[in-house]
């Protein structure tokens, strides 16, 4: 056993060389909880010239603030804890980067082996904490002294590093058990930093058998593009819409496919679906392309399901190990180059009647979205309808989950202006939203915005403390619960209210005056601009809170579904 000196230095160059490995895979960014059994971690961080840190105190917030900047900057960010129950909470984090393919770097620290099995205070078996869930994981043991050790240990982080990246980018997990003593009584010289390894790992091309196929499939009939959520490479929204041009074929833009906004072409792009689709009985098209992941709307679902149309699948990352329903043909070349591969194939038969039937129910649906309501009521499609035009180019909208984003889904519309919509769809929780938008907003050109239930503000206030001197708009619909139970059968049930519902009774003002947001409360639709031109002018983080009456909000929804039918059906009848 090394002297207790020996031991203190051997643990900062063991962390140090675990850092420099990663950093030079290109990871400039690191969160940090604080905890005592992490200071080799802590201490190498803040050594290293090419890490910049974060520190959060609540460690669930932290790894959704950690999922936030590395989705952002679509490269991998460092998460450290102590060890115990402390990395645990990461666990919701880490199965939405999984999901949502989002890179993350999970260095826990750990008590050594001989603490393990008998009782030691906060130890506990760490290795397995997120399996099913990673990427990769590596525990490399104790600190062990000497040069060979430690550069095998830089290699191994490099290698790490570059695996959460590439082939399918995800968390990779890293636990280090660390004897004490933790703290050096004098820091060594540590040694320069490995510079950084360049990786563009380009993505795959389509072969030609696959192409044949899928022009075949193709040929049979005409056909629609479907865009689900996905962090899209440079370049996709222009190829993609393309292909749609020299297929002849509508494009349906889940609105997190970050296709419905922005100078690309969007003539052929359809984004009202979810109000009509279901009513188009005799448009079941003869295949379907689809890029990313499945849409938010369950209207779109249930009519993929019904139609049993044959779907191109384009999966690049390999991700999924059962074949999607009616999948025909799965694709694992990159999007932009399957695209492009496409454009050279031969044009199908043309069949103006079938785009102009969509394009048809599109306009119609269209007209039929009213930005106004009776009795000067909020309604959360007349917020999103009057926030979307007065954003900046190049700004970002979280969407909460529930029915933040389906009220998204329904009323964003389109436009040219470039924005951003955003939202942790992998797992679709409540859970960690405001700190992933957090992590987000710093790299916003624009004016960063998040779109909030009650519920998931509530369960995440934690991490309103990153939000301190950064630039952004907390938009707060308080719509008294889990609003979005009201359209399902949960809400014919005598126990509604206490168990699905679960209103909280509570108004925020005081959580805004805690966290240092500047405060203002919307009660009439006609105050909502006049509050977001003040929370825009301002500085600091604003939070506005509009107070939605939800049984109107169902009403107003379902009136304006029940015009589109009878527009549609009306239609179809002539």
């Amino acid at each position: 056993m090394p002297e207790p000196e020996q031991q203190a230095e051997a643990n900062l160059l063991w962390a140090y060389a675990l850092i420099d490995g990663l950093a030079a895979s290109g990871i400039t960014r690191a969160v940090i909880s604080p905890g005592s059994r992490s200071t080799p971690l802590v201490l190498a961080c803040d050594a290293h010239p090419g890490i910049r840190i974060d520190i959060m105190v609540d460690e669930r917030c932290a790894a959704f603030l950690a999922l936030g900047k590395a989705r952002a900057g679509h490269r991998p960010v460092l998460l450290i804890a102590t060890s115990g129950s402390a990395p645990a909470h990461w666990h919701p984090a880490v199965i939405e980067a999984c999901h949502a393919n989002v890179p993350l770097i999970l260095l826990s620290a750990d008590r050594p082996p001989e603490l393990h099995g008998w009782g030691a205070n906060q130890t506990t078996d760490q290795q397995r904490l997120f399996s099913g869930h990673l990427r990769a994981f590596h525990d490399p043991g104790p600190a062990l002294a000497g040069a060979p050790a430690r550069e095998a240990l830089r290699a191994t982080a490099l290698r790490l590093g570059l695996q959460a990246q590439h082939p399918h980018p995800g968390p990779v997990h890293i636990n280090l058990p660390f004897r004490e003593p933790l703290v050096p009584r004098t820091l060594p010289a540590l040694p320069a930093a490995t510079p950084v390894v360049e990786n563009p790992a380009p993505g795959e091309a389509p072969d030609a058998a696959e192409l044949e196929r899928i022009n075949a499939l193709i040929a049979e009939g005409p056909g629609m593009i479907l865009c689900g959520s996905d962090d899209r490479v440079a370049g996709f929204a222009g190829a993609v819409t393309a292909l749609a041009r020299h297929l002849n074929c509508p494009l349906l833009a889940d609105p997190l496919s970050n296709l419905r906004h922005g100078t690309h072409d969007r003539s052929r792009l359809l984004c009202h679906y979810d109000a009509y689709i279901e009513h188009l009985r005799n448009l079941a098209p003869a295949w379907i392309l689809r890029f990313g992941a499945l849409p938010v709307s369950k209207p779109l679902l249930r009519f993929l399901q019904r139609t049993e149309t044959p779907v191109i699948l384009c999966d690049p990352y390999r991700q999924w190990p059962t074949r999607p329903p009616h999948t025909r043909v799965i694709s694992h070349a990159d999007p932009l180059r399957l695209c492009q591969a496409l454009c050279q194939g031969p044009a199908p038969a043309s069949d103006n009647r079938w785009n102009k039937r969509w394009l048809a129910a599109e306009q119609a649906t269209a007209s039929l979205m009213q930005a106004e309501t009776e009795a000067d009521h909020p309604f959360e499609g007349s917020l999103v309808q009057a926030l979307l035009p007065r954003l900046p180019s190049n700004s970002l909208v979280f969407s909460g989950n529930s029915m933040p984003i389906r009220q998204l889904d329904s009323w964003s519309g389109q436009g040219e202006r470039p924005l951003r919509l955003a939202a942790n769809r992998g797992v679709s929780g409540i859970d960690g939203n405001l700190a992933t938008f957090i992590g987000m907003a710093e790299s916003v050109a624009g004016l960063a915005v998040a779109l909030i239930g009650d519920l998931a503000f509530y369960h995440d206030m934690n991490s309103l403390l990153a939000a301190r001197g950064r630039k952004l708009l907390i938009i707060l619909i308080n719509n008294r619960g889990g609003g979005i139970f009201g359209y399902l059968p949960q809400a014919r049930l005598e126990g509604y209210e206490p168990y699905w519902n679960t209103d909280t009774g509570l108004s925020f003002e005081h959580a805004a005056a805690l966290y240092g947001l500047h405060y203002q409360r919307v009660e009439r639709q006609s105050e909502f601009v006049p509050a977001l031109q003040n929370a825009t002018a301002g500085d600091g983080p604003q939070l506005i809170e509009v107070q939605v009456e939800r049984e109107f909000s169902i009403r107003h929804h379902r009136a304006y579904l029940e015009a589109v039918k009878a527009r549609i059906q009306s239609s179809s009848a002539q």
